[in-house]
């Protein structure tokens, strides 16, 4: 019988989909994950559920969509003891379980954030690289091991050393983890923190980019009016009025995309952040190969959100559904099962693992995903071209923003609909004619029979979401 495989689930923190060589930007160099996409399966359509973390980790995590288990928010107090996380059940199947990096199901603010019943037997745990936690902060441990305090690291504007730096750190200890001794199949979580704000690369001697040789934003100038009016604030004004859509320092992201050489700064920033991070995984990768276990190791590449990183005169995330932010890169690897080098197009979303991983070793997805398995994509056994009709993405008061915004995308195979709830506002893009999402048909009135459409499925798919909470007993 054959061996079910080892899990190595490698998932950065907000990378946009368009940031890998082999999948299309000549301008970021990441040999490593090229490698993943020419011995694995590369879904190019892949959107996060919620733009934000902890609501986009906990549905990926669970197979659920993060209105279904009221988990909507960054902040939140606890996990729901109720909900059954995916390393719990790897656990329960004989599986040895790591965690490397932040987990960020509850939140980390001056605290360790509470562990629930997650499985994981082996915890390495460090939300990000700040050291305002009193104890339990792993990294900040292994920094003070090597003579240095995290506090003062992170106060040098030129970045942490390479060798002291957080990804160097999410790298060595998954070696440790999957280069020990045992009998049975391991999986493990790494979870690294960049390319996450403050887009602060390690300091290393090897040159970086230039700003002047990277492509700008996707942006025009009458995207800040466009955004002003969405939000229903003048970029100018500080503070921010009452009612104003949420979103993280919208001044500072208009004046970024405004001035071309500062969003061209901070785009040499983030890829230099990913860059590292593809060196690390390539040191990863490699210790799996001189411990011979990479033909029995399934490799997922994921990052749970994207970045604007200028586009529409915004930078970071908040109550927005553009591509830079909702569709990330998926890539999962395992030469023993799967298509090398296959693309697919197909719609997927990251709730669609959970039953994905589990069906990988035999075990049926939980009554209540909503996931999909993306297996017989993956094996070739079906078309790489078709999965789901649609997917979806919520921000449901996600951030501590004085709005509380809520808002939810429905994106079918041509047109994305935004919508946000209370406002009277909403955005609605035909992705086929304008993939850069320019030009916005929600007023237009040529598009308001497809507006109607897309608004009636939405809601449509929002009811089917909706948690149906415990099982039927019986008929009464």
């Amino acid at each position: 019988m054959t061996r079910a495989p080892n899990v190595l689930w490698i998932c950065t923190d907000q990378q946009r989909y368009d940031t890998i060589g082999a999948l299309g930007n000549p301008s970021v160099r990441t040999p490593t994950i090229d490698g993943l996409v020419a011995s694995g399966v590369a879904f190019e359509r892949a959107y996060a559920q919620s733009p934000i973390c902890t609501p986009s980790r906990a549905s990926f995590l669970t197979g659920r969509y993060p209105s279904s288990i009221g988990v909507n928010r960054n902040g939140n107090e606890a996990f729901p003891a109720d909900v059954p996380l995916l390393p719990r059940l790897f656990a329960d199947a004989g599986y040895d379980c790591g965690l490397v990096g932040k987990l960020h199901l509850a939140s980390a603010h001056r605290r360790i954030e509470p562990r629930v019943d997650d499985g994981y037997r082996f915890w390495q745990y460090s939300h990000a690289p700040r050291d305002d936690w009193p104890e339990g902060h792993d990294y900040a441990d292994w920094v003070a091991a090597r003579g240095f305090r995290l506090a003062d690291l992170v106060q040098d504007p030129a970045g942490i050393p390479a060798e002291l730096h957080q990804t160097t750190w999410c790298a060595e200890r998954t070696i440790d983890f999957i280069t020990q001794e045992r009998s049975g199949p391991w999986f493990v979580s790494v979870n690294f923190y960049d390319p996450h704000p403050p887009f602060v690369p390690p300091r290393r001697s090897a040159p970086g980019h230039e700003p002047g040789s990277l492509p700008g934003p996707r942006f025009r100038d009458a995207d800040l009016e466009h955004q002003g009016r969405l939000a229903a604030v003048d970029f100018q004004s500080r503070p921010r009025p009452p009612g104003a859509l949420d979103y993280r320092d919208p001044l500072d992201a208009a004046r970024a995309a405004a001035g071309s050489s500062d969003a061209r700064s901070l785009t040499a920033a983030y890829y230099a952040m990913i860059e590292f991070i593809d060196e690390q995984v390539g040191r990863i990768l490699a210790a799996l190969d001189a411990s011979g276990q990479r033909d029995d190791t399934l490799v997922i590449f994921m990052s749970d959100h994207g970045e604007m990183l200028g586009d529409h005169g915004l930078i970071q995330k908040g109550c927005r559904f553009y591509e830079g932010l909702v569709r990330v890169p998926l890539i999962l690897s395992y030469p023993r099962a799967f298509v090398p080098g296959l693309r697919s197009t197909a719609l997927v979303e990251l709730i669609d693992l959970a039953p994905t991983l589990l069906e990988s070793i035999g075990l049926p997805a939980l009554p209540a995903m909503q996931g999909v398995s993306l297996l017989p994509i993956a094996r070739g056994e079906r078309s790489p071209d078709g999965h789901r009709t649609h997917v979806r993405s919520e921000y449901f008061d996600a951030l501590a923003l004085p709005d509380g915004s809520l808002g939810t995308m429905f994106r079918d195979d041509r047109y994305k609909l935004s919508v946000y709830h209370g406002h009277e506002r909403g955005e609605l893009y035909d992705l086929v004619a304008d993939p850069d999402e320019f030009h916005d048909l929600w007023d237009d009135p040529a598009a308001q029979d497809v507006k109607l459409d897309l608004l009636k499925r939405s809601f449509d798919a929002a009811i089917v979401a909706m948690d149906k909470g415990s099982p039927r007993r019986g008929p009464m």
